[in-house]
């Protein structure tokens, strides 16, 4: 072997090991807090338990087979894709729109960009308790408008036909930041010199957005998406807070589900099911979508 190869090998040798010393403390966090709590709700569904007792009981599938037939599960789950539906339908269009408007303003738009970015910065629980009492039936801004104009209260968390609409619409407000600063920074990436060149050829803004940028913006669109159907799928903080899954189940979601019967009915074994489906669920749904978006075009 030359001097050459036998440096080139000790390099790659070099490189593995310090690979290997920076990727084994993250698959070490990956495993603790991931891997190991996904296979032990697995396990723990197989099981009759309280939560808190020794005291566990082996049935089996039992749980799962109740999980298949549970129709609030099943509802909580076509909420989640109303909420998964509704949420990239308002958010990406809003947020891409936002970000557009900044990037064309540039520093002028800093003040906006901080204003707008405000809600993202809350956390959902403040967010939550926020909307909660703003939309009360009795004290809340809604029903003050109502009466202004000789109208009567509205309860709009209260009622079954508006409350999951409700929640998405505070969701959405919640997150439209999140995907302007998204987008932002997608535009940030693309170069400088293709705009002028658009602006020589004669090319108009309008033109520019929907033949240049927006074809130029496909990839963060697409993670975008995957990201925002992700997030929908497991939301719980917000709509817990907000009315914990009532009025009716009517804004149940699979993860307000999953805690009322862990931590409320004390059925952790079913709740490990529920969760264990979530994931499942979740997986299958993300792994379809990135095909699909990730599918050649003909």
């Amino acid at each position: 072997m030359s001097k050459g190869s036998s440096m080139s090998l000790r390099r790659r040798k070099e490189t593995a090991v310090a690979a290997a010393i920076f990727l084994v403390p993250a698959l070490l966090v990956i495993a603790v807090y991931i891997i190991y709590p996904i296979i032990q709700s697995f396990i723990t569904s197989g099981y009759e338990w309280n939560g808190y007792s020794s005291n566990k009981s082996f049935i089996g599938l039992a749980n799962w087979a109740e999980l298949l037939k549970d129709k609030v599960f099943w509802n909580a789950f076509k909420n989640n894709l109303l909420v998964m539906v509704l949420s990239i339908v308002i958010q990406m269009p809003i947020g891409l729109a936002l970000a557009t408007f900044l990037d064309k303003v540039g520093k002028k738009g800093n003040i906006c960009k901080v204003i707008w970015f405000i809600p993202m910065l809350m956390s959902s629980v403040a967010i939550g308790y926020l909307f909660r009492y703003a939309l009360d039936a009795n004290t809340g801004f809604v029903t003050a408008i109502s009466k202004w104009f000789g109208g009567g209260t509205v309860d709009l968390l209260g009622n079954t036909g508006t409350v999951l609409v409700t929640c998405i619409f505070i969701i959405a407000w919640q997150f439209i930041p999140f995907y302007m600063v998204y987008y932002l920074a997608g535009y940030s990436g693309l170069p400088s010199d293709v705009h002028e060149a658009a602006m020589v050829d004669g090319a108009t803004e309008s033109q520019y957005f929907w033949q240049v940028s927006l074809p130029l913006l496909k990839p963060t669109i697409k993670s975008a998406i995957v990201l925002s159907i992700v997030g929908s799928l497991k939301y719980f903080d917000l709509v817990y807070v907000l009315t914990n899954g009532g009025p009716s189940h009517a804004s149940e979601l699979m993860a307000t589900y999953m805690y009322s019967n862990a931590f409320s009915s004390y059925r952790m074994g079913y709740a490990s099911a529920i969760a264990s489906g979530m994931f499942l669920l979740i997986s299958v749904i993300a792994i379809v979508t990135m095909r699909l978006l990730n599918r050649k075009e003909d």
